[in-house]
């Protein structure tokens, strides 16, 4: 890989809120792969093998999303599925995990004794809650002996190693690098900037001072007052307290948190409502998407986007055809200047079941899934059915309308593999000049990389979501609670005018925080990053790697 100046570089989190709260995000829920006419195909198999061995039986956890075309069959039951059982080293039954109800799904499974043998999962305090359990098998002689391929994953990448590795010094996980890191990112429309005699806003004043204009000068032209500047809502809310670094952080070697950072971020929300340049009704907007709804029909003129790609600025297109979009970072302020949320460049997927009653077969299954042959085969689909070898001999997509049926669901499928072409060139992204506005597109992608791909404006949180530890069960409880309750406070000052001031909402959080017992999980944590600080991988750490890739 490049490094990271050549590659194109890099909730409401109050004080220690988020990094648990919340949720897992990012990579969990990939997008299908480009879609692609042709007869349909089921994948080819592969070349015969000599003499083989005895086959293992196996149970496999996979993902459920609910997107699998009723001719394909089921997410268990498909031509993918097949093909797996059909090429790897043992008979696999997939046992299907809702993708958003996975914990309860686990849960029923583990207490009836049907747990499977191989259990893939995103979320990190599931797999540490297994783990506490003593539910997981140590991983590092079974991958010695019977996973080529992992080992030479690890020889490669031995950060993998490290974070697999739970406080009893065995390795518990498998994971994956991640070629790409940009997840959320601030968007802007530059046409109303150029219309207004606008730059892009750098500081606090001139953000509130560009979304004032986009509410009151009619940036649209089209003589009505229907347009507004920022959305509080979702992701636009944890955007301003990145901005304000409103979390823990790292002071003279401790983990410390800062009131002055959270009251000058709800200061600042505040501020935008009282201006008039938020949705007045963003409070009931909890997932961002009537602000996502705004910005591509062209009623909002900043906004924070999650996984955008050149759809995004299609369906913009579609109803403003003169528009035109850039990213922008968040500006900096008196305690730094801060991205929002990354995908997780490095990220542990896989365990396998203390129970099972063939781990070797596990093992040998799970370093055929991770294999570069059989990834290529999931994610590309059937030679000259889904896929061609272009010029430089990469596999570049065909038959976009085939592909989104026959390929589109089964991603789950590799989740485990690091997709990083062997032939280097074939991982340098391919514009596809028959897909609308991909060229444009591509050109702000490598601009949003270049802004928040950068170790200089780092990643505003101790480190990504996945690689925090747990909180013991009770601390837990705490954290959520102080969570919610903090944001409903914060919430009621930001909407009330004078009727309810900063000063009163930060004298009742303090009283909050006290009443529930917050102060503990910020112990907790503290002594966590004393103890583990050099072996923990943090933010710098993020930086250190997408640095050397």
């Amino acid at each position: 890989m490049e490094k990271l100046g050549d590659y194109r570089k890099k909730s409401t989190l109050l004080a220690v809120v988020t990094l648990l709260a919340a949720g897992t995000v990012a990579a969990g829920c990939s997008k299908p792969q480009e879609k692609s006419s042709g007869a349909a195909v089921s994948p080819t198999k592969a070349g015969a093998s000599a003499a083989p061995e005895k086959r293992g039986k196996i149970k496999m956890s996979l993902y459920d999303r609910g997107n699998t075309p009723a001719a394909e069959g089921s997410i268990t039951n498909n031509r993918w599925t097949k093909w797996i059982n059909e090429n790897g080293p043992a008979d696999v039954e997939f046992v299907a995990v809702p993708r958003f109800e996975s914990k309860q799904k686990f849960n029923t499974l583990f207490a009836s004794g049907e747990a499977p043998d191989v259990i893939n999962e995103f979320e990190t305090g599931y797999r540490d809650q297994l783990y506490s359990q003593k539910q997981l098998l140590p991983l590092d002689d079974l991958v010695k002996q019977y996973a080529p391929n992992y080992t030479a994953m690890l020889e490669k990448y031995p950060i993998l190693r490290k974070i697999g590795t739970k406080p009893d010094g065995k390795m518990y996980e498998m994971g994956r690098v991640i070629p790409s890191s940009v997840q959320v990112a601030v968007f802007i429309r530059t046409d109303w900037l150029k219309k207004l005699s606008l730059p892009i806003p750098q500081t606090p004043d001139e953000l509130l001072k560009v979304a004032k204009a986009f509410t009151e000068q009619d940036p649209d032209g089209n003589g009505k007052k229907d347009t507004y500047g920022y959305s509080l809502a979702y992701l636009g809310d944890e955007a301003i307290d990145a901005m304000h670094g409103n979390t823990m952080f790292i002071k003279d070697d401790k983990l410390v948190e800062d009131e002055a950072r959270m009251k000058a971020a709800v200061s600042f929300k505040k501020r935008l409502f009282d201006e008039g340049v938020v949705d007045r009704d963003y409070l009931t907007d909890k997932n961002g998407e009537k602000a996502k709804k705004d910005f591509l029909s062209g009623k909002l003129g900043i906004y924070v986007a999650d996984n955008a790609n050149v759809d995004f600025l299609t369906t913009l297109r579609s109803t403003n055809k003169e528009a035109t979009i850039a990213p922008m970072l968040m500006p900096k302020t008196e305690f730094g200047q801060y991205t929002i949320r990354m995908l997780n460049p490095l990220q542990m997927t896989t365990v396998v079941y203390a129970g099972s009653k063939d781990p070797a077969a596990a093992m040998k299954e799970m370093d055929f899934m991770l294999a570069e042959k059989t990834w290529k085969t999931l994610k590309f689909g059937t030679e000259n059915v889904h896929w061609k070898n272009d010029e430089l001999g990469c596999p570049r997509a065909i038959n976009p309308d085939l592909r989104k049926i026959e390929i589109g669901y089964n991603t789950d499928l590799y989740m485990s593999a690091t997709t990083i072409d062997s032939k280097e060139i074939c991982n340098i992204p391919v514009v596809n000049k028959e897909i609308p506005n991909a060229e444009e597109w591509s050109k702000i992608k490598n601009e949003t990389r270049d802004l928040y791909e950068n170790p200089a404006v780092p990643l505003y949180t101790l480190t990504h979501l996945e690689h925090m530890p747990t909180l013991p069960a009770d601390l837990l409880k705490i954290n959520n609670d102080w969570t919610q309750q903090s944001k409903d406070l914060i919430a009621k000052t930001v909407v009330s005018g004078g009727s309810y001031t900063v000063d009163q909402a930060m004298n009742d959080l303090k009283s909050l925080k006290q009443k529930i017992g917050q102060n503990q999980t910020l112990d907790w944590y503290a002594k966590w990053y004393e103890q583990n600080k050099k072996n923990a991988f943090l933010t710098k750490d993020i930086y250190q790697f997408l640095a050397k890739k």
